[in-house]
């Protein structure tokens, strides 16, 4: 065999190394960009729904209406909890009425019916859903972690207007009732790390 051929035959396996290497860090790469996409589609898809109002979800507003309308809708109002959550949770008031634009406040109440503190994260959403777009809460108890010691009641109130751009929505002019719905989901809260019973080398009682 020549010199050239032994360079030849040696230096295909070395190729095929490189290219096998360059396809093993191409797929690690790609699969931990799909693992970080999915990670932060929860968020992204939140964000992307409150300020657009798909799927029924409200709009997140810091100040209130400055126009209220002589013309009324029915609020109605409906809580669920999902999993093993043992709450007992709902709205005080199940209907309201008021004027387009006019900002109320109502509330929501939970009680843990467990022996031991639980915890929940509530989601909602506005029915019909294209009415989600005009649904705005100024104070709400939404995707915040709640919990509850055993038998403890909370109240959760929720403040909010229907905004009077819904009466220019040809689809939703002459809508009578919107529905207000939540959802309690169980989560998981890291538990205290207990204290060791034994005492510090050193301290009394070690001999």
């Amino acid at each position: 065999m020549t010199e050239e051929n032994q360079t030849v035959s040696t230096s295909t396996p070395d190729k095929k190394q490189r290219s096998n290497r360059v396809v093993a860090t191409a797929c690690i790469t790609f699969f931990a960009a799909m693992v970080g996409a999915a990670y932060a589609s929860v968020p992204l898809y939140r964000m992307f729904c409150q300020v657009t109002g798909y799927g029924g979800t409200t709009q997140r507003v810091e100040q209130m209406s400055d126009t209220i309308l002589d013309k009324t809708i029915n609020v109605r109002f409906d809580a669920n909890t999902s999993g093993a959550l043992p709450w007992d949770f709902k709205p005080v008031q199940r209907q309201v009425t008021l004027r387009i634009g006019e900002t109320r406040q109502i509330s929501y109440e939970g009680r843990n019916l467990a022996s031991q503190a639980t915890s929940g994260r509530a989601t909602f959403n506005v029915t019909p859903e294209r009415a989600g777009a005009y649904f705005n809460k100024v104070q709400c108890f939404c995707f915040t972690d709640t919990t509850l010691k055993p038998g403890e009641d909370m109240d959760m109130p929720v403040v909010f207007f229907v905004d009077p751009e819904i009466v220019n929505d040809p689809d939703l002019k002459d809508l009578k009732t919107i529905t207000l719905s939540y959802t309690f989901f169980p989560i998981d809260k890291p538990q205290p790390v207990a204290q060791s019973a034994k005492p510090p080398v050193g301290e009394s009682g070690n001999l």
